[in-house]
């Protein structure tokens, strides 16, 4: 298992810091691949508890709203948003005449699936077109991943009070703290560090990332108990076995998504956007 989590680590790793550092269609690429993914495992772990989504659907769904969001920026996304529902209720109107008694709540599952997969997936990419939006992302989601280990290490160590006993038992409010520190840190090296490679008259400063690291690394962790929710309903440990070791698409991203709606709002604010 350790060796197989490593391997994983080792190729995908160097792929997604060169993906970071292209940008553009690239990166939307391969955050609409993804996030299709992580929408096709959440249509097939519920789909195992009777819920009908669309596997299709939800995929192209969620891919869409991401390459709309690159291509065309919030105008384009909410056009496109607008559609999928409309498609999507278009669809889960005639499951329901062909007999489909549970067609509402598909619907809603097919739309949870595209919106949060898709939608929200989408601000990672505004994220890195924002001016000096490289620097910033390498700030937000490297701060997420250390914030994740630091809560991890003192939380397994120390932990003894539960933070979400239902949706995450080996959660405790020790880790959470750890986890705090080891954002705010992390986002402030960070940000000193990318100081340096974006020059002088960058916006970028350690201040800024200990905030964005601190912000993040309280709020992100509410993407990880999501991911839970859903799996816990359905009774299954990984959305998927897609990635060997890691598990699925969506166990990876669960905490991505919170990083990059909530980086993109607090740097553009910060940016006068």
């Amino acid at each position: 298992m350790l060796a197989s989590r490593l391997l994983v680590a080792i190729v995908l790793l160097p792929l997604g810091a060169w993906v970071i550092a292209l940008g553009g269609l690239p990166l939307a690429l391969v955050v609409a691949v993804l996030s299709g993914v992580a929408a096709w495992e959440i249509a097939h772990m519920l789909g195992k508890v009777g819920y009908r989504a669309t596997e299709w659907g939800m995929p192209l769904g969620a891919a869409w709203l991401v390459l709309a969001q690159y291509q065309g920026g919030l105008e384009a996304g909410a056009f496109a948003l607008s559609l999928v529902i409309l498609v999507s209720m278009s669809y889960h109107l005639i499951d329901f005449e062909r007999g489909r008694q549970q067609a509402a709540t598909d619907f809603a599952i097919s739309l949870m699936g595209m919106i949060y997969c898709g939608w929200i997936a989408s601000y990672l990419v505004l994220l890195r077109a924002l001016p000096e939006g490289k620097w910033w992302f390498l700030i937000a989601l490297p701060s997420v991943w250390l914030a994740d280990s630091g809560a991890y290490m003192i939380g397994s160590r120390f932990g003894k009070h539960p933070f979400a006993p239902r949706l995450s038992p080996r959660k405790t409010w020790e880790g959470y703290w750890a986890g705090l520190v080891s954002g705010a840190l992390s986002g402030w090296a960070l940000a000193a560090l990318w100081e340096l490679g974006a020059g002088p008259a960058t916006a970028i400063a350690a201040w800024k990332g200990a905030v964005l690291g601190l912000i993040l690394a309280a709020l992100t962790p509410l993407g990880d108990l999501g991911e839970s929710m859903i799996k816990r309903q359905v009774g299954v440990k990984d959305s998927s076995h897609i990635l060997p070791g890691h598990g699925g698409i969506f166990d990876r991203i669960d905490s991505w998504l919170w990083a990059g709606v909530l980086g993109y709002y607090l740097v553009a604010w910060w940016l006068g956007k």
